[in-house]
């Protein structure tokens, strides 16, 4: 794992604290710590704040890094196959796996709502205590809201069916080192 890296906030970001899930205002001249960097997103520790907050990668400019775009629309316009790749770029904080691969993500329902489309998305955790949901969820529902005509989406945590080791796909395995 590269080492952490110590910047200081270039500007004032949005942030998602982990694992609270709340969406807060990171202040400009913050001193943070860059601890992991995973799809398109960063995670930071503030020592002023007092914890762990995720970047969205289109925001990395105010931690020192190129901006991250968000994903090109597949070929088609399959919003399906957006969603779930978009799914994809979300990571748990602490597992190097996205929440889809690691197999939390069991239900996504596409639904008509005004003049675009609603996105809700059942996940569950790996472990009941897990700190992480509220977080996890709430980095979800912000990178699906930035798809096209996605005007509306909600991330909910659902125990059943609980989690398990082989709910984990062959690519997170493998990531895992468990192929």
């Amino acid at each position: 794992m590269p080492a952490m890296e110590h910047t200081q906030l270039a500007r004032e970001v949005e942030a998602v604290q982990v694992p609270g899930g709340h969406v807060v205002t990171l202040e400009k001249g913050w001193d943070v710590v860059i601890t992991q960097s995973l799809g398109g997103a960063f995670t930071v520790q503030v020592p002023a704040y007092g914890g762990l907050f995720r970047i969205a990668g289109k925001d990395a400019d105010a931690i020192g890094k190129e901006p991250i775009a968000a994903a090109p629309a597949a070929p088609g316009g399959d919003l399906e196959q957006q969603v779930w790749d978009v799914l994809k770029t979300c990571y748990d904080p602490e597992i190097p796996v996205n929440i889809v691969d690691l197999g939390l993500v069991h239900d996504m329902r596409i639904s008509p709502e005004g003049d675009g489309r609603r996105v809700d998305v059942k996940m569950t955790l790996t472990a009941a205590g897990c700190g992480i949901g509220t977080s996890s969820a709430a980095d979800a529902r912000l990178s699906l809201l930035g798809l096209p005509g996605v005007t509306d989406a909600d991330v909910q945590i659902a125990w059943d069916p609980p989690w398990n080791p082989q709910m984990i796909s062959a690519e997170g395995k493998e990531r895992l080192g468990m192929a």
